[in-house]
């Protein structure tokens, strides 16, 4: 792959606990026994990278460090192989992704009975572990993800955390091909990809519910029903639109306390509600989740983090058939604190990618 480099460009968190970034140049790693490192040319921006940015996540088990590379959602070359990796299925000059979970111990019991994605030693991309803001970064051989061929990079990298997270979401939410479900959060980054999914990959029947500047992306993307959270009568408009019943699932994209504290009332007998959004301060529970209303209509909560790396995969085949396409618009590095200025202000419809070429 030629000569590397000595320095490289890369994304920090200057000030955590603010909104704000700064564009710096760091060493070269050198990848040591069974890493790879691979020379990123994409990154998405997703809102967990803004939770960890600023501290406003108070689940997270320490703050953030000043000088931390966020993201986790890119997608480059693999330039050069560590020790160890001789019998490894990825090679030099194969094109990978780094997701939310950077590396993964394999040996704990979530591991080991197949759920990765909530592995208990886990190191997160951005969180502790430099992330994917930056032009090389090293990570495990076997836990990064291959990516299809044909798909390009820009578009591959939301699949990474927001592909790949509602996907997990939807599968585990219980609904079948022909259930009506509920996606709060429709218009977003994570929510239009959602709707997608659901609509053309999953055979569901979409409701979409976001702020009215979201109707149009939702509709796009096959919501069959689309409901502004600020002047519609959600739950009314949803009973009427299913018989009365309500709908199997309602997944949560947001992070507003407001929409999981709605989403109960939309849900028919033996539904399911899905979280996904985190909300930001402080940790504050579902307000209409109390027992007698579950017991009553025999209803599930479920938390969902990211998906597993065999489902990363199979989100990025949904991309590569064509059923799912994210809608982003791409920035160069110096733009992503005016990126995350947006996003704070609610602004941001699908996502953004990052260049990060230089």
């Amino acid at each position: 792959m030629g000569d590397l480099p000595k320095k490289y460009k890369a994304v920090v968190y200057d000030k955590p606990g603010e909104v704000s970034t700064k564009v710096v140049e760091l060493d070269m790693p050198e990848p040591g026994p069974g890493e790879v490192l691979i020379n990123l040319t994409h990154s998405g921006v997703c809102h967990s990278d803004m939770g960890v940015m600023t501290n406003r996540w108070r689940k997270l088990p320490a703050p953030t460090q000043a000088g931390q590379v966020g993201g986790h959602e890119g997608v480059g070359k693999i330039v050069k192989m560590g020790p160890g990796t001789e019998n490894s299925p990825r090679k030099v000059g194969d094109r990978v992704g780094i997701k939310w979970i950077a590396a993964i111990c394999g040996s704990c019991p979530a591991c080991l009975s197949g759920h990765d994605g909530i592995c208990f030693n886990q190191k997160i991309s951005g969180f502790y572990t430099p992330g994917t803001f930056q032009q090389y970064v090293v990570s495990p051989a076997d836990y990064v993800t291959p990516i299809p061929d044909s798909l390009p990079s820009d578009v591959a990298a939301p699949m990474l955390c927001a592909g790949v997270t509602v996907y997990s979401a939807l599968r585990k939410s219980g609904a079948e091909s022909g259930n009506t479900i509920a996606i709060l959060g429709a218009g977003g980054g994570l929510g239009h990809l959602a709707t997608q999914i659901a609509s053309r990959g999953m055979g569901l029947r979409v409701i979409g519910i976001d702020a009215g500047s979201k109707k149009e992306i939702a509709l796009e993307c096959g919501a069959e029903i689309f409901l502004d959270h600020a002047k519609d009568k959600v739950e009314e408009e949803v009973l009427k639109a299913t018989g009365g019943l309500g709908v199997q699932a309602a997944i949560v994209l947001t992070a507003a306390n407001a929409a999981y504290a709605s989403a109960i009332g939309l849900l028919k007998f033996g539904g399911t509600l899905v979280c996904v959004g985190i909300p930001e301060g402080d940790l504050v529970p579902i307000a209409t989740a109390d027992p007698a209303s579950l017991i009553v209509k025999a209803l599930t909560i479920r938390g969902v983090a990211v998906g597993d790396r065999r489902e990363a995969i199979e989100t990025l085949e949904f991309a590569e058939r064509g059923l799912v396409k994210t809608h982003f618009t791409t920035e160069k590095m110096d733009k992503l604190t005016e990126v995350f200025e947006k996003m704070d202000r609610g602004e941001l419809q699908g996502r953004v990618v990052l260049d990060l070429s230089g």
